[in-house]
């Protein structure tokens, strides 16, 4: 089952529930995060509009098994995955999905010439956790270093690396997908102009730079190994 049919399953059994979630398209928006903390105050669960094991057995009867890449419960990485390939405008304009983005987040952004690593993460996290505070300058890459809570690897997490040197300001900033002996598979925007999935050496991490949201619990699952496939990421932006 794909993501969107889970979300859509999840949309379904609100519906037969009573619990209105707008479209049932697969798209997980505002009114499908209303619909499970409505569902989730009705079923004194904790109100935090993720599906983890606990709401899922509620609305479906039993915690479904799913690739830990799947969870639906980490709703901000589905959305950063079903972006994969969209790109910058590498001429003198800009893509307006981009600049899109920047408007619905509320962040100043003119042209995607600017570094948009901070502004794809702020754009998943913020469409789908309406009530996650972002950081005080989320076109930063390094100040995703004071985002949510500290955390070890899992599918999901919030990774900030140094880029050019460790001693630099200038960093990067994506999704954790996965790892390699060598390097963490990193899901994000700006990687050779795109969201793509990139592989980033493990020694560029930087201290606290391991993140999850604050208004969501810890997922249980743990690193994830994939193949080591393609060269190594060294230049995003």
């Amino acid at each position: 089952m794909s993501v969107k049919q889970r979300v859509m399953a999840i949309q379904q059994a609100l519906a037969a529930k009573g619990f209105s979630p707008g479209n049932i398209d697969g798209v997980w928006g505002r009114r499908t995060d209303t619909a499970v903390k409505a569902f989730q105050r009705a079923n004194n669960l904790q109100p935090d509009g993720v599906v983890g094991p606990v709401t899922s057995a509620a609305l479906f009867g039993q915690a479904p098994a799913v690739d830990p890449l799947d969870d639906v419960a980490i709703i901000w990485f589905q959305e950063a995955r079903r972006l994969l390939g969209v790109r910058e405008d590498t001429s003198p304009g800009s893509n307006p999905v981009l600049l899109q983005w920047a408007d619905d987040a509320g962040i100043p952004y003119k042209s995607d010439d600017i570094a948009w690593c901070g502004l794809f993460v702020a754009h998943c996290i913020s469409s789908t956790l309406n009530t996650e505070p972002l950081p005080g300058n989320p076109l930063s890459a390094q100040s995703w270093r004071r985002f949510g809570a500290p955390c070890t690897v899992r599918p999901g997490a919030v990774m900030v690396f140094w880029r050019e040197k460790p001693t630099s300001w200038k960093g990067h900033v994506g999704f954790y997908a996965g790892e390699d002996d060598v390097a963490y598979h990193i899901l994000g925007g700006n990687q050779s102009d795109k969201v793509s999935v990139a592989r980033v050496r493990k020694d560029r991490i930087l201290p606290d730079g391991i993140r999850w949201p604050a208004t969501v619990p810890l997922s249980n699952a743990g690193p994830v190994k994939v193949a080591a496939t393609g060269g190594l990421s060294r230049y995003e932006a």
